[in-house]
């Protein structure tokens, strides 16, 4: 008889196999536990998001589209182009008063309607909302821009709420990974 087949008298390997599953049972157990806690977040964010922004949801996604098109090239170091445009020009000021090469990729509707899946024409229109609200500016090429405005308002409402509730949701799911199981 093979020693698997006595119950009574486990073998290591029956004993590794308990071990492993012991310890895939406590993995599943801190995904979870991290996928809850990480759902909360997203929807306390989502919440607020709702409410800032009329309680129209797709605003605060087209916004940060937008900037992170416009701003991304910043932070990415691409070359500057002479379709870029500095932060603080309004609408209104004629191309030629703009001080050139400034830094800003510019993008339109349609480059935002491929980057999130949304139609266009509810792209078009919610762009039309934001540039209603100061938060974009169009030129006449059809450019977007994020406003100063946007700018202003956004980066201190991320800087005073919600980076201290991430950074408090990480340290929780951190401390969620190292626990050591029971």
């Amino acid at each position: 008889m093979s020693p698997t087949a006595h119950p009574e008298h486990p073998n290591a390997a029956s004993l590794t196999h308990s071990s492993h599953h012991k310890e895939a049972v406590s993995a599943r157990r801190t995904i979870k536990a991290v996928a809850l806690v990480l759902a909360r977040h997203e929807i306390r964010s989502l919440r607020r998001w709702f409410e800032d922004f009329d309680r129209d949801i797709l605003l605060p996604i087209l916004l940060g589209e937008i900037a992170l098109h416009n701003i991304g090239a910043l932070q990415n170091g691409v070359a500057r182009r002479e379709s870029t445009r500095p932060i603080t020009a309004t609408p209104s000021v004629p191309r030629d008063s703009r001080p050139p090469d400034c830094g800003l990729k510019p993008c339109n509707a349609y480059s935002i309607a491929a980057a999130t899946g949304l139609p266009r024409e509810t792209v078009r229109r919610k762009i039309g909302r934001l540039i209603e609200l100061g938060w974009i500016c169009r030129e006449d090429n059809g450019h977007l821009f994020i406003t100063e405005i946007a700018l202003e308002q956004f980066g201190s409402m991320l800087s005073s709420r919600a980076l201290g509730e991430l950074l408090e949701t990480a340290d929780h799911v951190r401390t969620l990974l190292e626990e050591k199981p029971a």
